[in-house]
């Protein structure tokens, strides 16, 4: 994103934003509600365009790709996930072959076995948890072979085993399969399982940099308005707890 601005209804929300994602790079955009996470994900995923600036992709405007070549770079998630439907598991994730004429490298059997669930390919949605559902959508990404994955929200209404769950299979699908990875999320707990973590509020960038740099009690306070006290040991790990 360089120079980005985005409004609603005229009235500016995003302005001059400068944003980028490396490769391999697991990010965490977080901030409170309304800070512009949900936007800037729609603009990287093409969903919005900039009213200013620009968004470049692998050297080239986002907006000069088709919707198709476009669905085979980047794969967005959005944090409310339609599962009430009668579709089996190997029939979503085959859902992710939707751009391509010719099959990708990555077969169903592949993408379901890199989430954990090969075993459950027959069972409907409705008949797994939530973590399952969330690993069924992540499988069909993969299937979709996008070298960029923005998820919105993934740890909505999971509860801790499974938020763990997923950020580590996250985290080894990004080394495996060389992935770079934008999660928008509140949960500052899980601040440490990112390579960088990208501060927002009023659709501005407060700071952006390693967890262990970037999240002080002070940012904290400043951006969501609550005091905490984060504990740090010998190898720069960090804890946090509420005051």
């Amino acid at each position: 994103m360089e120079e980005v601005s985005f409004s609603y209804n005229q009235s500016p929300f995003i302005e001059n934003l400068n944003f980028g994602l490396k490769e391999r790079e697991f990010v965490g955009l977080v901030g409170p509600n309304g800070s512009g996470k949900t936007t800037v994900l729609k603009l990287l995923a093409g969903l919005l365009r900039p009213h200013g600036g620009r968004i470049m992709l692998w050297g080239r405007p986002l907006q000069e790709y088709t919707g198709r070549d476009r669905a085979k770079l980047i794969s967005y998630l959005p944090q409310i996930l339609y599962t009430n439907v009668p579709f089996t598991v190997e029939e979503l994730v085959s859902m992710g072959l939707y751009p391509y004429e010719i099959m990708p490298q990555t077969s169903i059997d592949e993408a379901l076995g890199s989430v954990g669930l090969y075993e459950k390919r027959n069972a409907t949605l409705t008949e797994l948890s939530g973590g399952e559902k969330r690993r069924a959508f992540i499988a069909m990404t993969l299937l979709q072979g996008a070298g960029i994955l923005l998820l919105d929200e993934p740890m909505a209404n999971l509860d801790i085993r499974y938020q763990i769950e997923l950020l580590c299979l996250l985290r080894d699908l990004r080394l495996k399969r060389g992935i770079s990875i934008l999660m928008a999320l509140h949960e500052v707990g899980l601040f440490p399982f990112f390579d960088r973590v990208v501060v927002m509020n009023e659709g501005r960038v407060v700071t952006s940099g390693p967890p262990s740099e970037v999240v002080t009690e002070g940012l904290i306070k400043q951006v969501y308005g609550v005091e905490i006290r984060i504990h740090r040991d010998a190898r720069g790990s960090i804890s946090i707890g509420l005051i």
